[in-house]
């Protein structure tokens, strides 16, 4: 079984994926998870209601989540994005169906109580930040309908414990869904070339890099790269023998990744 995370950049070439996922799903299953965050910054400035971001006192930087946030959230990612990669994967042969983590209770996240920014130099305590970590996932659902022929896409957000709707990070929720499914292979795709060490920089493009050294890179990580190390460290400790980050905007992204064209990070 391979998972295969699609970031949320404006420049994903979904045509592409799609062509490589035919490919993929006619020797094994493919899961999909994606982001949407370039469609969602579009919707929330369109409406007068622009995404903030705070960073954490350790330097990751993630999304404000309020309940106006939560309702664009749904709009970008479980509406647009998510029904257009469906319907092309659909058109490329693939029997793909759409979820958000909310449906049948698919992820079930711990509501964060309070969440700690650096705002002015001083740290700041957040209580109305709608957001939670995955600790759940129903894998009888996955597997129900992976065992029926579909291709599961999936997206944020979550459901608390609770059931509230709360924002969720997608690459964090990659590895608890590599653990509860047993994914064999896990592919990264975002609007890079792989791990870069100049993110300014397309040439300075890590081929392999072993876990050992994956945490030196997170200081001059950019974005939600720092989020992806964090992940993937997760993930290759678990001992996963190695992960793939690769261009999701060029012809065969999944395939080059595959293939060590991208970052091999291995253990």
């Amino acid at each position: 079984m391979m998972l295969i995370k699609i970031g949320g950049g404006k420049a994903i070439n979904y045509n592409a994926i799609a062509e490589d996922i035919k490919t993929l799903s006619e020797k094994e299953q493919v899961i999909i998870v994606h982001g949407a965050s370039s469609t969602r910054d579009e919707i929330a400035d369109k409406l007068g209601i622009p995404t903030q971001r705070i960073t954490s006192p350790s330097g990751v930087t993630s999304v404000y989540t309020d309940k106006d946030a939560i309702d664009i959230f749904l709009m970008s990612y479980c509406g647009l994005i998510n029904k257009r990669i469906v319907a092309t994967l659909q058109d490329h042969g693939v029997n793909a169906l759409g979820l958000s983590g909310i449906d049948g209770r698919l992820w079930e996240a711990k509501r964060k109580d309070v969440v700690y920014a650096i705002e002015g130099g001083r740290t700041k305590l957040i209580r109305d930040n709608l957001t939670g970590k995955v600790e759940r996932v129903n894998s009888k659902l996955l597997q129900l309908l992976c065992g029926n022929g579909y291709t599961p896409v999936i997206c944020p957000p979550a459901l608390s414990f609770d059931g509230q709707i709360v924002n969720t990070d997608n690459d964090a929720v990659v590895v608890v869904l590599a653990d509860a499914l047993h994914i064999e292979k896990i592919v990264f795709l975002f609007e890079a070339a792989g791990l870069l060490k100049d993110f300014r920089n397309e040439k300075s493009l890590v081929k392999k890099i072993t876990k050992k050294d994956l945490m030196s890179f997170m200081q001059s990580a950019e974005g939600s790269m720092k989020k992806k190390l964090l992940g993937t460290k997760k993930i290759v400790d678990m001992g996963f023998s190695a992960v793939y980050f690769g261009d999701g905007r060029i012809k065969n992204p999944v395939i080059s990744a595959l293939s060590g064209k991208g970052t091999v990070i291995t253990a």
